[in-house]
This record gives structure tokens, C-alpha cells and sequence, in this order.
């Protein structure tokens, strides 16, 4: 086995309007040594169609993106690990650019530069936040890992959706793995974020913070944290854009208040299973 094969996770649920566009770009990476493999939670569209024309292995499993990752991951056969998200479009240079900066830095994951497009206010306003988070290892996540470390460490926490990438990097920064950071960037097209429809998914999102707290402890205080110090870090950036920085903290607390919500009644309907 090459020690530069890299495996491409791609977890997929009736995605049709971007699939296609995020795995021809993968497809079209300057980096040759490279497996494409998608896990599709059944979709209903034809995305799973076109993951089977695109992909090297292209299976179905659900329930959850974290544990079609760690399908994915079981199917893999490359040293490195790389996942993305079926919105995102990969730049030419992504794969070969982290693989030759973790090389370059010996290191064991490697973060890798997202910015977000899209149309409408609520999607200027959340890649304006994007740009706040550039560089913030308690707020980002890394994109390639070592396989071996899954091997180590266990993959991703199945009851954790929406955080899950957040506890793979607290994870990693416990067990003292060296962290890079890539320049070749990752798009990820938002399409027309809607305030209603960004407050259901945090409600969604936010049944699982309590097994991320339980998973990484310490891990939201200490997130929330770092999210006001890259805000007070890139004053100058918002002040720049005053309309979008405006919508960007309304839109960040009603979030809070939605992940709150979410968690509250993860516990309430956990303490109605245990009684």
C-alpha cells in the first residue's frame, strides 16, 4: 500500500443539486493516488446514482453521518483519511496540498481552509463568521487524519451529529497529535441559507451536545470562548462589513438559543427513558 493513498469519505443523504459538482471535484485532484468512497444514507433522489458512476465504492448505511464515516473508514484502504461534506467543492491542489503538509510537519492531522458562497443576506452573513474562524484550532476542524489513529483511538462518536467533528479534534488535541495547517481551499456552498431553516437544523444539532460534552469535556465552554476571541481578534473585519456583522451575531445567538433548546430535550427525553 502506498504511504500517500489517500481515501475520500464522502457521507450522502439527497444531496442531488451538489453531489455531482463535490465528486468531480475530487475526481479532478492533482493528487493521483486517491480513493473515492461514498456511504449514502438511502437517499430518496438520484444521488446515490451518481455517487455509484463517480465513486470507487459507493455503499448505503445510515443512521447518521458519523457512523457513515466510520463505514467509510472500515471500507478504507489509505493511509491518510480525508472527509467531505456533499456541498463542498474541492480546489484542485486540496488533496496533494495537506498530504505534503502533513509530510512536511510530520503531523498526524491537518486543518484545511473552508470558505463559504452562496446566495442571500443569512448566507453573506455566515461566510463573513467563516472568515473570523480562519485559523482557530479550538473552532476548526481538521479535514485529514491518519488512519492508523482511528485504528488507535476509535472513529467517530455515532451519537453525536452535528459536533462530531469537533470531538475528533479534541480528541486529537488530547492525545498531543501534531496539527497542521493547509492553504488550498475547500467551498462550501451554503446555497440560500434561510434563518428558519438554520434554527431547525441547530435545534436538530443540538440533541447531541450532550453526548459531545460527555465525549469531550470542557469542550463547549471552551469553544464558546474561543468564537468571542476570534470576534474580538477580527474587530476591523466586521467592522468592514457593519450590515453582515450585525445579522452574523443575531443569527449566532438565536443559534445558541437553538442548540439550547435541542440539548434540553435530549435530557429530557433521556431522563424519561431512565426513570
Amino acid at each position: 500500500m502506498s504511504t500517500r493513498l489517500v481515501s475520500v469519505v464522502v457521507p450522502t443523504k439527497d444531496v442531488g443539486r451538489t453531489i455531482r459538482r463535490c465528486l468531480e471535484s475530487i475526481r479532478a485532484q492533482d493528487h493521483r493516488e486517491l480513493e473515492l468512497i461514498v456511504v449514502d444514507n438511502f437517499s430518496g433522489d438520484a444521488t446515490f446514482g451518481v455517487a455509484q458512476e463517480l465513486a470507487d465504492v459507493a455503499v448505503q448505511r445510515g443512521p447518521e453521518r458519523s457512523a457513515q464515516r466510520n463505514h467509510a473508514i472500515a471500507l478504507a484502504t489509505g493511509r491518510w483519511v480525508l472527509w467531505a461534506d456533499a456541498d463542498m467543492r474541492l480546489s484542485p491542489r486540496v488533496v496533494s496540498d495537506a498530504v505534503e503538509t502533513a509530510e512536511r510537519e510530520d503531523a498526524i492531522a491537518v486543518f484545511i481552509p473552508e470558505t463559504s458562497v452562496g446566495e442571500g443576506f443569512w448566507t453573506a452573513c455566515r461566510a463573513l463568521e467563516r472568515r473570523c474562524y480562519a485559523g482557530e484550532p479550538m473552532i476548526e476542524a481538521p479535514r485529514l487524519v491518519r488512519r492508523d489513529f482511528f485504528e488507535r483511538s476509535g472513529g467517530f462518536v455515532a451519537d453525536v451529529a452535528g459536533q462530531e467533528d469537533a470531538e475528533l479534534r479534541m480528541r486529537l488535541l488530547a492525545d498531543g497529535a501534531r496539527l497542521a495547517w493547509s492553504t488550498a481551499a475547500i467551498e462550501h456552498d451554503e446555497g440560500r441559507l434561510t434563518f428558519g431553516g438554520v434554527m431547525r437544523k441547530r435545534l436538530y444539532y443540538g440533541r447531541s451536545i450532550p453526548a459531545y460534552a460527555a465525549a469531550a469535556p470542557g469542550a463547549v465552554p471552551a469553544q464558546a470562548l474561543a468564537t468571542l476571541r476570534a470576534f474580538a481578534r477580527h474587530w476591523r473585519l466586521l467592522a468592514a462589513d457593519p450590515v453582515h456583522a450585525v445579522g452574523m451575531l443575531v443569527l449566532r445567538s438565536c443559534e445558541l438559543v437553538a442548540y439550547g433548546a435541542g440539548a434540553l430535550r435530549a435530557r429530557r427525553a433521556a431522563g424519561v427513558v431512565t426513570r
